[in-house]
């Protein structure tokens, strides 16, 4: 019975039980597809991450229960923290190739792991009919799109009061719904709910950040952003603006150790 090293991380949290859980695979060389997505399915988790060493880095990969991503950065955070704490990678850095996202540079800064992505910053559109209904009758003041749908709405209170259309969202237009307010005691604060991906709502969503970070970088006149994911678990992004690029950096917490068996 073939098995491979697995590994499971709290990610954009620095205990137990919280921010968003992600599976990390090491791998030698690529299972199939079919077996990969067997895997993320079978761990039920919002993202599984697979690697294999590639040059001096890793080729990195990430499923959904149901689908392949082109970003994700709670699984990224995640694979480093293994890579770094687990496997005792030496190097200050490490470079992650993606298919549809290109490299990835992950560093470590004391106890916090520093991704940079690529910024997408979304346009405002108008929103589609029916929007404020599927969010429990909460009007938004701006709807923008680039990869991700995103609604801003007045305040944190606003966005705790979601009551998302689950069947609603998952046949708009773009990926996903992003809602999202300034914070009370952070910058802005956010949900995400994906259920095109098997997604209901994600814990604490990285690849978000790509697109929150700009916004709000622009509507508040400064490059740092201290986001704060308010789902039942609960995670904080520390985020800056580079230019085309976002910084995002989280803690992580290892929680499993053990092997996969197929």
């Amino acid at each position: 019975m073939p098995t491979i090293p697995l590994y499971q991380v709290d990610a954009f949290t620095d205990r137990p039980f919280g921010g968003n859980p992600a599976a990390v695979c090491p791998l030698d060389e690529w299972l199939p597809d079919d077996v990969m997505q067997s895997i993320a399915m079978e761990n039920n988790l919002s993202e599984t991450a697979f690697f294999v060493p590639e040059g001096d880095g890793f080729r990195l990969r990430w499923f959904t229960p149901t689908d392949e991503v082109a970003l994700c950065g709670h699984a990224t955070l995640a694979t480093a923290c293994v890579l770094f704490d687990q496997l005792k990678y030496d190097r200050d850095s490490i470079e992650f190739v993606t298919e549809k996202s290109g490299v990835l540079t992950v560093k470590r800064d004391g106890q916090l792991i520093v991704m940079d992505f690529p910024a997408l910053p979304a346009e405002e559109i108008d929103a589609p009919a029916g929007l404020a209904e599927a969010i429990g009758g909460i009007e938004p003041e701006v709807f923008l799109r680039a990869v991700k749908n995103m609604a801003v709405v007045s305040d944190e209170a606003a966005v705790r009061a979601v009551v998302p259309d689950l069947e609603y969202i998952k046949h708009m237009d773009g990926y996903g719904l992003i809602v999202t307010a300034p914070g009370t005691d952070t910058d802005c604060v956010c949900r995400y709910f994906g259920p095109q991906a098997g997604v209901d709502e994600d814990p604490v969503t990285g690849s978000a950040h790509c697109t929150l970070v700009p916004y709000w970088a622009e509507r508040l006149g400064k490059n740092e952003i201290h986001s704060r994911q308010i789902s039942a678990r609960s995670g904080d992004v520390f985020c800056k603006l580079n230019g085309n690029r976002v910084l995002m950096a989280g803690h992580g917490k290892l929680v499993i150790e053990g092997v996969f068996s197929f």
